[in-house]
């Protein structure tokens, strides 16, 4: 950060620097004056260049006229369904190339600007659920989707966690964790997309801390949930301190690289627990001693069974089969309809597969704690050393959050979904804080950033539609039809013919054969495209509900028939969809491809980028049209390094989550994100970054809440001239500077 204007330091960069967004003269003016109840200027974001490299002398995008621009007060900020995002933007708050360090910890400032900038929207977030009845068939299949999607994993780590706690967590506490937060953060929070809940790493942290002060000191579970109430109450603090101190911002430096690794670590733990929940089966308890190798096998068999069917009822979303409307009816409810068949499945027939012992999830009184004892725990009953003991397991708590939860928030508004109202990292991380803190006094598993839910909650509240593409790209592609069909005829008549030429005609036994009739081509091809997002809250609060009313006797019941085989399925499911959709699978196949049967362009070397760069021959379009998969233009051997640095961290994170330190395993993932700004650039040229990664935090909406400034996602961008993307980080910047 600097507290210089922008033009200052793109003059210091050189001509070809990317300049930033205009700001207001009285902005830069005021910078170490900042008054909180100023006009604000309404400004539309989405104008930042974020071309990557530019040419020089290319002309920058020209900002749209402020007047047309959605106003906060002429009630055109409830209007979510323009062409661009519009939201207030503020005088005084800052872009990121202008802000000092005085002015970035400036106490809650980053809160303060999040909730005057979202406020605006706050009605129209309650009244779009009922005024768009367009939006009424997503609304009602994203609860479905999403209750259950929400609430069968966190109910499958309750059967970890009753069995690693000795009963200290059970089905009553991870039901209330899951719906306070998701009936807390609909109506607070800033951003209601965001879906939080219980998560594998939290369920990591618990039973972790239990074998610690369980099995190394003694704690009864009483004096266990005592301390867990005070790493948790130290936890909402540092959240509180976190959030006021505007720390959220430095989200902006997580990049692609970073979230793919922390994405593909949470969908392994995510098939290990699956893996667990099967080989428990197979082991006698005194609780249940009749379990056998029938046991095993079936419910071996179930959980198969289960991830494959609903595997491929999700998979039918993804095909051209059927209409739209049906695919997209099948992605929503494969899931509830897998739970129920599969649960239905291992009660019959009564004289065969009901007779084997099979584990189920165990149930206790409705609205009561699974110990005996009150909800709130009595935290004050423990020994001063303690409360100090907790406070180091407090903060690794605060990192994991903060880092699972930024990566959570801006899945659920990632760049594929045009999500146009304004984010609020740090006033939803000061809520997290709440319900951290409300966990710890009620002896429940803190709620925090659903990964793998986040952007499937977004993806069921899109509003996709099948419309014709494009007349140019129509045109061309029936053309090259006809083209085709017309050579096919050319080729075929001259096969038949007995004639070809001068011969055909100089032969009168040869009848004249009449033209063939050219065969009809769709005048129209059509595509599917994302039309809008169905911005609400009505639909997580309805989840959370939904959620609360699970501990009733009646649905308590229900779930208790559930098989543990049947969540087993959930957790391999879940967490294959996270492996498999991930960057780090693909790119390691793609290490095994056969180049010679594709067409590519190779990416200049490190030396021959410069030098296209000081004469100003280096395009933007470094990749050609034609070439579908950017990536055949990086050198394997690039892509096998970048690759190996993600699994380095990732083997280096799971192996600590299989030790008694396994706390620990956020301070080894974190480091990543310094590793790829300060490191990484040395080994690739900023070409091969810009293929290879980008900027999680590079929408709209969500720099809204960061500083803004696509092109300035790193700190660095406008320092470095030709990394307008910001993604060669300081070292290339040296580089060319010396």
């Amino acid at each position: 950060m600097a507290s210089r204007s922008s033009s200052a330091l793109a003059s210091e960069a050189g001509p070809s620097a990317s300049t930033a967004t205009p700001i207001d003269d009285s902005a830069t003016m005021s910078h170490h004056h900042h008054n909180y109840n100023n006009d604000i200027s309404e400004q539309p974001h989405g104008d930042f260049n974020r071309a990557g490299l530019v040419e020089q002398g290319m002309p920058q995008p020209e900002h749209r006229d402020d007047r047309k621009a959605a106003g906060a007060g002429d009630g055109s900020a409830e209007d979510s369904d323009g062409d661009e995002p519009k939201f207030p933007h503020f005088q005084h708050d800052l872009p990121w190339s202008q802000r000092s360090w005085a002015y970035e910890l400036k106490p809650f400032r980053g809160m303060y600007y999040d909730v005057r900038r979202r406020l605006p929207f706050y009605r129209t977030d309650w009244t779009l659920a009922f005024t768009r009845p367009e939006n009424y068939w997503t609304q009602v299949t994203s609860v479905i989707q999403m209750y259950f999607l929400n609430l069968m994993p966190a109910i499958a780590y309750v059967l970890d966690m009753y069995h690693r706690t000795n009963g200290s967590y059970g089905i009553n506490e991870v039901i209330l964790a899951s719906a306070l937060a998701a009936i807390v953060f609909p109506i607070f929070s800033v951003q209601p997309l965001t879906i939080v809940g219980v998560t594998g790493l939290i369920n990591l942290q618990n039973y972790t801390v239990y074998n610690i002060f369980v099995g190394y000191y003694g704690f009864d579970n009483m004096k266990y949930l005592r301390i867990q109430a005070w790493s948790l109450i130290w936890g909402a603090a540092f959240h509180f301190i976190a959030a006021i101190f505007n720390v959220c911002d430095f989200t902006r430096f997580i990049t692609d690289m970073t979230t793919q690794t922390f994405g593909f670590y949470v969908g392994i733990v995510y098939i290990q627990k699956g893996i667990e929940l099967l080989i428990l089966e197979y082991i006698p308890t005194e609780e249940s001693p009749d379990l056998d190798n029938a046991t095993g096998w079936l419910s071996v068999t179930i959980a198969i069974l289960f991830t494959v069917s609903v595997y491929l009822v999700t998979a039918i979303g993804k095909t051209r089969f059927l209409t739209l409307s049906i695919r997209r009816l099948f992605s929503a409810f494969a899931m509830a309809a897998g739970c129920l068949f599969w649960t239905g499945f291992s009660h019959f027939p009564d004289y065969s597969l009901r007779r084997i012992p099979i584990e189920r999830l165990p149930i206790t009184r409705s609205w009561y704690p699974t110990l005996d004892r009150s909800w709130f725990v009595d935290f004050w009953n423990i020994e001063l050393k303690w409360v100090f003991v907790a406070a180091p397991l407090g903060f690794v708590l605060f990192v994991l959050f903060y880092f699972d939860h930024s990566v959570s928030s801006i899945g659920a508004q990632a760049r594929q979904f045009p999500v146009k109202r304004p984010a609020g990292f740090h006033w939803d991380f000061f809520l997290l804080g709440i319900t951290t803190l409300v966990s710890g006094f009620l002896g429940l598993p803190a709620p925090n950033g659903l990964v793998p839910q986040a952007p499937v909650h977004t993806e069921s509240l899109t509003v996709f539609r099948q419309v014709n593409v494009d007349d140019d790209d129509n045109d061309d592609a029936l053309r090259q039809r006809r083209n085709e069909s017309t050579d096919v005829d050319d080729a075929s008549s001259d096969v038949t013919r007995p004639g070809h030429g001068a011969d055909k005609a100089a032969d009168p036994s040869v009848a004249q054969e009449k033209p063939r009739p050219s065969r009809k081509i769709s005048p129209k091809r059509q595509h599917v495209i994302t039309d809008r997002v169905a911005e609400q809250r009505l639909t997580h609060l309805v989840i959370g509900l939904l959620t609360l009313g699970t501990m009733t006797r009646p649905l308590l019941v229900c779930l208790g028939l559930m098989p543990r085989a049947v969540f087993a399925g959930v957790f391999i499911l879940v967490g294959w969809d996270s492996v498999e959709s991930n960057s780090i699978t693909k790119r390691t196949l793609s290490l095994f491809r056969d180049r010679r049967l594709d067409s590519y362009v190779p990416l200049p070397s490190r030396k021959e980028e410069m030098e296209g760069e000081r004469a100003g021959t280096l395009g933007n379009d470094v990749v050609p049209p034609e070439q579908s998969d950017p990536l055949l233009s990086v050198p394997k051997k690039k892509i096998a390094l970048f690759v190996g640095i993600q699994w380095v961290f990732f083997a280096l994170t799971f192996a600590i989550s299989q030790t008694i330190a396994a706390i620990g395993f956020p301070i080894i993932i974190t480091p990543l994100i310094a590793f790829r700004y300060y490191l990484v650039p040395r080994w690739f040229t900023p070409l091969e970054l810009r293929i290879l990664d980008a900027p999680t935090a590079e929408a709209d909406v969500v720099l809204a809440s960061l500083g803004h400034e696509a092109d300035q996602v790193t700190g660095q961008g406008i320092r470095i001239a030709r990394d307008c993307a910001g993604m060669a980080g300081s070292e290339y910047g040296r580089m060319k500077t010396e």
